[in-house]
């Protein structure tokens, strides 16, 4: 039986084909068009996951979409009608948009498939516990979702057992964690919906001087990690705005303008609301086993996706082990609502695999033959050489990477999800004291504070983090291993200044908390990435590099040949190890584009 999964319309649109319970294909639609965050109906996301399943939409047995757009559009009405007559112009601005999505989603989503044949929608937090449960490798969890909001759920506790997910307990609109983290987000000066990351990221720079000041004004926090928000506070429900006036005042001030400079104030309050985000999502996940019984735990949603609450819950929660999915956000709903009509609308068997999970390392977008990355480096006019083989091409890339360079990595099947696992990624070396700096500035083009992740050999991870097991998602962080870290003087530095001290043997890949954010790479699912780390470890006694996702900010992670070469000309990396060939930076010819391509970017 084959089904395809679809989200749209609200952030990360994406497709995924799921056979008999196996899946498939899954892409976002932004890796197509090029578009951040592509919100439109994922068609070429779904025309990758037919090509790459044989098939045509004539031949798939239903079409499952991630939400019911009837209950969303019901909390939209009622939401506008309790804050009326506030909110007035943004209802009469968004509704009748929204109104002809939700209504008419069926006829929609008919006419963009071409499609006569069955249509069933899932709720969107069981889709997001279905995308959790079902590809994870255990038979039965305990499951924790928390995002923005579905339809009215915001977050949820259930478990999943053989063939089936059950939704315990939901929290509902408008008390939200996704959206308490998205207006903190919104009031530091980022991006909601993508400046998420950044909040985390900074958060090590401050300190939690407003956690009781959240607690006691904000957030009305249970036992069970159950909440309810001090509404006076937020502009959310009826507004244009994610937080009202008074947060100012609460705050000692208005919002941070967009890409003005950092001050003290954000660097605390992004490190008192990851306080506050960590101690709910422990709350949550203790309720969670207690209400369940199960020692393992699986996460969705996008909240799930932060890799330091994360990691909390692995090493202070009560679960013997968690499994995140790694499409975490709208995206992996496409997934989730798939798997739920298979176990539970045709009852499918669910078989776990042998060893490891179902998601197939997440390894699940188009790949490029030889010939197919030839012609398209030849249209582009690129200078290349070919490696031998394989053991000359990860030789020549740790080689360089050793040498201080930085290479762009193209190889085998794009990511699904927020994250780059190998396959399209920029790597560098780990050990440098400039790399953390000279990525940022010079090839990511985004703020000096951000830090990088590290992949290591999964054999020797224990040896240089202070954790016992795989993460293969990024989706975790663990602390560098004491042996491996150097002595500071914390005194000597300030807020960013912080970032600029030597903390280990592996600078560039530790944060100025002493953490990184890990993947760890396995032979059987990532063969090439691992022989290429390996050479690296046998030249430099590391075994690990930097892995930064193949792009620039403000533009989605590179899918095909021309994508990567353009970001490689674009940029400051030296060279490009695309399939077989090998590019240098220096033997390419000039490139022309516009001086205006940055800023046609929509910043993140």
């Amino acid at each position: 039986m084959d089904i395809l999964g679809i989200s749209a319309f609200y952030h990360d649109s994406a497709a995924c084909l799921l056979r008999d319970g196996d899946l498939v294909a899954a892409a976002q639609e932004e890796r197509f068009t090029r578009v951040k965050h592509d919100a439109r109906f994922p068609a070429k996301a779904v025309a990758y996951c037919l090509a790459e399943g044989k098939t045509s939409i004539d031949r798939i047995d239903a079409v499952a979409f991630y939400d019911k757009p009837f209950l969303k559009l019901e909390r939209l009405l009622e939401s506008y009608l309790a804050g009326a007559p506030r909110g007035l112009s943004s209802f009469f601005r968004s509704m009748p948009i929204w109104m002809r999505q939700k209504i008419r989603m069926r006829s929609i989503l008919r006419r963009e498939l071409d499609w006569d044949g069955e249509i069933l929608f899932g709720e969107h937090h069981e889709s997001h516990a279905a995308s959790a449960f079902f590809p994870s490798p255990f038979r039965e969890a305990a499951i924790v979702t928390a995002d923005g909001v579905g339809e009215w759920a915001t977050s949820s506790i259930g478990e999943g057992a053989g063939d089936r997910v059950r939704l315990r307990y939901t929290q509902e609109f408008p008390h939200s964690l996704g959206l308490l983290y998205s207006a903190f987000t919104y009031f530091t000066g980022f991006k909601v919906n993508s400046g998420e990351y950044k909040l985390m990221g900074l958060a090590p720079y401050g300190e939690p001087r407003y956690v009781d000041r959240i607690l006691e004004e904000l957030v009305d926090l249970k036992e069970d990690g159950s909440f309810r928000l001090n509404l006076r506070f937020f502009d959310y429900l009826v507004g244009l705005r994610m937080t009202h006036r008074r947060l100012d005042r609460l705050f000692d001030g208005p919002p941070r303008k967009p890409e003005s400079p950092l001050t003290r104030r954000e660097m605390d309050l992004a490190r008192s609301i990851q306080a506050v985000t960590e101690e709910i999502m422990l709350r949550m996940a203790r309720h969670a086993r207690a209400r369940t019984g199960y020692d393992r735990l699986c996460l969705a949603g996008g909240v799930a996706l932060n890799c330091v609450a994360n990691g909390r819950i692995l090493r202070e929660g009560p679960f013997r082990e968690i499994w995140i999915q790694p499409a975490a956000g709208d995206a992996g709903g496409a997934l989730g609502v798939a798997y739920a009509v298979w176990h539970q609308f045709a009852e499918g068997r669910r078989i776990a695999p042998d060893r490891g999970d179902a998601q197939k390392a997440s390894l699940l977008g188009p790949s490029y033959t030889e010939d197919e990355i030839a012609s398209a480096l030849d249209r582009l006019g690129a200078v290349r050489t070919r490696a031998r083989d394989e053991e000359e091409l990860v030789e020549h890339v740790a080689g360089a990477i050793a040498d201080g360079k930085v290479v762009g990595w193209f190889q085998g099947r794009m990511e699904f999800g927020p994250r780059a696992l190998g396959s399209r990624s920029i790597l560098g070396d780990p050990r440098s004291p400039e790399m953390q700096s000279l990525m940022n500035r010079k090839i990511k083009f985004r703020e000096s504070f951000r830090p990088f992740a590290p992949s290591v050999l999964l054999e020797e991870v224990s040896d240089w983090f202070e954790i016992d097991r795989a993460s293969p998602y990024m989706l975790l962080t663990a602390q560098v291993h004491p042996r491996r870290m150097r002595p500071v003087d914390e005194s000597t530095a300030e807020g960013l200044e912080k970032l600029h001290l030597v903390r280990s043997e592996i600078p560039a890949v530790t944060h100025v908390d002493g953490s990184a954010r890990l993947q760890t790479v396995a032979k059987e699912e990532h063969p090439l990435y691992h022989a290429m780390i390996s050479a690296f470890h046998r030249k430099t006694g590391c075994p690990l590099v930097i892995n930064t996702s193949f792009n620039v900010r403000g533009e989605p992670i590179v899918c095909t040949p021309e994508d990567a070469y353009r970001c490689f000309m674009r940029t400051e990396i030296d060279e490009l190890a695309i399939g077989p060939f090998l590019l240098r930076k220096t033997a390419q010819p000039a490139w022309r584009e516009a001086e205006t391509w940055r800023e046609e970017l929509v910043l993140d």
